[in-house]
């Protein structure tokens, strides 16, 4: 399928990346050797000479309704395979299981396995879950609570290991699993007294668990704790000064290797950039420090240049307005500091305070569709997230799992979006193109041009 045949992003007033000209060329090149049964006897393998996944690009399934196994089951139905059969080369399905799914599959021992074999028939594979949103991740307002529960209460405790126990029975064989999940909790809301040594308490339980089920097993599942603005944990400084804390209390419980083994970071590139940071320096800082990242989520954030003389541009940024998630805002002035807003709000768009009219930038924590370059007056982050990618692609030496994470195309503004199926397939064909330019598989290799 050519990549947004059938609809019109420019409806939308977006500029697909897709059109420019250093993707028309570049190739992803998969092999087959065999699935079966859902599991991958050889694998599906990226040709590539850098560490870029070898898995199955996955994208995540919080974008469409889950709120139970069989909802979850439907949206394979309705969007998955779909999306499967339009995107033509290897997809795997990026879970969210809400906490009352989980309890479903756990209520049967068999439950795990049933839904092992419900993505085999449907030739899909599953090797990272989502377990960030606890329980229902469209209601009509979801904002703030979809931290709670946080890693100081036993419930997401609780319920990331559980979590883990479904996703090592869906694995295919030899194959690590990720779980992403929330950044201890958001700063906003309030903490009880000792809120980091229970969490770190939380963490080394939920790690030396990991290690135990490996050893059962042989499945190994590691937890990606992801970074978002103005959470508990939002910038890097702040990632890598807990986790500074988090390796000391492991090494005196006797459990390091165990904790820098099971326990990383979720890089969601949309994150990073919302708080300016340079995503490249921000990566191999990370991993320097000996943090794994265990998950990518391939993500972009909208951004509004010189706000004093962009009427247009915040008047469509006020379009993006609306009541379900959270879209903290940032902006950067002339001296470089960063001004914080909890939610983007009209008033923000259109009336700004002095010194937000002033700033160089805005950009705003709403994940929009990772093939726009820009959304008419807007900008997006794009050119950060091929500037994180390039650096995974060659600073890294083990390949974290990529997945695109774009949950917000239902409450995207305007009438002339794409349909869900066309939407995702048309992000999915845009990433495979930059992953196979990044891989040295075609034309516009970066092999040699790493920054």
């Amino acid at each position: 399928m050519v990549p947004g045949k059938g609809f019109r992003l420019e409806n939308l007033g977006f500029r697909p990346a897709w059109l420019s000209p250093q993707y028309t060329s570049a190739e992803l090149r998969w092999s087959r050797r065999c699935c079966y049964d859902g599991q991958l006897d050889g694998d599906w393998e990226l040709t590539h000479a850098m560490s870029l996944s070898r898995l199955p690009l996955s994208y995540c399934t919080n974008v469409h309704p889950g709120r139970s196994l069989a909802e979850v089951v439907a949206g394979l139905d309705s969007y998955t395979v779909p999306v499967s059969e339009s995107y033509g080369q290897p997809l795997a399905a990026g879970l969210w299981l809400a906490a009352p799914v989980i309890a479903e599959l756990t209520a049967d021992v068999r439950g795990p396995r049933r839904l092992a074999g419900q993505l085999a028939e449907r030739g899909l594979v599953c090797y990272t879950l989502n377990a960030f949103p606890y329980g229902d991740f469209h209601g009509e307002r979801v904002k703030e609570q979809v931290y709670l529960p946080d890693w100081a209460a036993p419930e997401r405790l609780d319920y990331t290991l559980a979590c883990a126990g479904v996703l090592a029975q869906l694995l295919p064989e030899g194959v690590d699993g990720s779980i992403s999940t929330v950044p201890l909790g958001f700063k906003h809301l309030e903490q009880p007294d000792g809120f980091f040594g229970q969490a770190i308490d939380s963490l080394l339980q939920w790690a030396v668990e990991g290690r135990r089920r490996f050893e059962e097993t042989g499945s190994r599942v590691r937890l990606a704790i992801e970074p978002e603005p103005l959470c508990l944990l939002e910038t890097t400084d702040e990632t890598l000064a807990f986790f500074g804390e988090l390796f000391e209390e492991a090494d005196r419980r006797g459990v390091l290797d165990i904790a820098r083994e099971y326990l990383g970071v979720c890089y969601d590139v949309c994150h990073q950039s919302v708080e300016f940071e340079d995503v490249s320096g921000s990566i191999r800082r990370l991993d320097e420090a000996g943090i794994r990242l265990n998950k990518i989520h391939i993500t972009c954030a909208i951004e509004l240049d010189d706000p004093a003389n962009n009427l247009e541009g915040r008047e469509r940024l006020a379009d993006f307005v609306e009541p379900r998630y959270l879209h903290q805002t940032t902006a950067r002035t002339s001296d470089g500091n960063v001004l914080r807003f909890i939610d983007l709000d009209r008033d923000l768009a259109e009336s700004p305070p002095a010194e937000w009219l002033e700033a160089e930038t805005w950009r705003v924590h709403f994940h929009v569709p990772v093939d726009a370059e820009s959304l008419g007056p807007l900008g997006t982050t794009r050119a950060d997230l091929r500037r994180a990618l390039v650096t995974v692609a060659t600073h890294l030496d083990y390949p974290p799992h990529l997945e695109v994470e774009t949950y917000t195309w239902e409450v995207l503004p305007g009438s002339g979006r794409p349909d869900l199926v066309n939407g995702l397939t048309g992000e999915l064909n845009a990433t495979a193109a930059l992953l196979g330019e990044l891989s040295g598989s075609g034309p516009g290799s970066v092999s040699d041009r790493v920054p």
